[in-house]
């Protein structure tokens, strides 16, 4: 168990496991929860307790472990076919084999129907780990196989200690904002650490701000704001992935699908991201109307939140809130333009705040 203790809280997972660890584990798990809250080093380290060889499996090598996430858009029906050749190969060194599957809730329809099959009948030293960020692409009949093992948003303390270890030099209104525009996501308190990504969330509260305080407000031009940095964070993506390919023995093609798929994902983890943030500016107008400072996020602008939260916009904000939900519901769940759905949010919000700004 005490391999585990690196991953913060995810109480209920690591209680699974150890259990999985000592009475023997199930032939297949699906881990599932939000983005950045450790599912998949928990999934490393849960294979490592398996094989009994942390450094190889920290490394990608050990000969047991075998490991698949998508190149592209999909884990296509190719990669699971490769993957049940190997699946019923005997394990080169341990008792068992790993399969350590990354984004399986990108797996087309004809991959999760290939899968499904070994899934019904395993070979016996096989444990099968799918990791995911959404059940509702995977189709029952996945899900049903699997032990689930879910994991939560993380608690403010403990973003707030991950943040100060990692940047000791912050103060503590930065830490608190930090920790709670990142909406208990570790990956995501650790990418805001970044001047970049500081500059998003200043243009972003900037917008936020713009649709109900500027009466020359476009939110064509708000659109293409939020646009420019949702297109920096995927080109940081992209910078970072074409490194990483360098190392891999790649074709041509999968390169670029792995490179435009690191891209995309960014992108679209961008955009909710920015949704998250522009609710929660709305919400603490109500908050801060309301008397209940203490319950901000933005507790780095609170000066702003003070001039700007009048018992006049509350009832706006809280409309606010609920389109802005609303459009993140959609991008999460649909495959959206982000341009329209941007500039057709921005535009319902001043329709919803703009009314404020005379009476304010």
């Amino acid at each position: 168990m005490s391999s585990f203790e690196t991953v913060p809280e995810q109480l209920e997972a690591k209680r699974l496991l150890a259990a999985a660890l000592q009475e023997g584990p199930a032939h297949a798990y699906l881990f599932h929860g939000p983005a950045g809250v450790g599912k998949r080093e928990l999934a490393r380290r849960f294979a490592a307790e398996l094989l009994g060889d942390h450094a190889r499996v920290e490394r990608g090598s050990h000969p047991d472990l075998y490991l698949l996430e998508p190149l592209g858009e999909q884990i296509r029906i190719d990669d699971i076919r490769e993957l049940r050749r190997d699946l019923h190969m005997r394990p080169f060194e341990s008792d068992r084999r790993v399969y350590l599957v990354f984004g399986a809730d990108s797996l087309n329809e004809d991959a999760a129907d290939a899968l499904l099959k070994d899934l019904e009948e395993p070979p016996p030293y096989a444990v099968v780990v799918l990791v995911a960020e959404r059940l509702g692409p995977l189709p029952e009949t996945i899900r049903s196989r699997c032990q689930l093992v879910p994991f939560r948003r993380l608690s403010e303390p403990a973003v707030r200690q991950a943040i100060r270890e990692h940047a000791p030099e912050l103060g503590e209104e930065e830490v608190t904002t930090l920790a709670r525009v990142a909406g208990g996501r570790l990956g995501r308190a650790l990418q805001l650490l970044d001047p970049a990504a500081a500059g998003r969330r200043e243009a972003l509260i900037g917008v936020a701000r713009a649709v109900y305080d500027d009466p020359t407000f476009e939110p064509a031009d708000a659109t293409e704001s939020l646009l420019s940095g949702i297109a920096e964070r995927g080109a940081e993506a992209k910078g970072a992935a074409e490194v990483q390919v360098e190392s891999l023995e790649l074709t041509g093609r999968e390169a670029e699908q792995r490179v435009r798929r690191a891209q995309r994902g960014a992108e679209r983890e961008e955009l909710l991201s920015l949704l998250e943030e522009l609710e929660s500016w709305y919400r603490d107008l109500v908050v801060v109307a309301a008397g209940a400072e203490s319950a901000a996020v933005h507790v780095d602008r609170l000066a702003e939140l003070r001039q700007d939260a009048t018992l006049e916009r509350m009832h706006a904000a809280e409309e606010a809130c609920e389109l802005v939900r609303a459009a993140w519901r959609e991008a999460e769940e649909l495959q959206v333009s982000t341009p329209l759905a941007l500039e057709a949010l921005l535009i319902r919000l001043r329709g919803e705040l703009g009314a404020t700004a005379a009476i304010a």
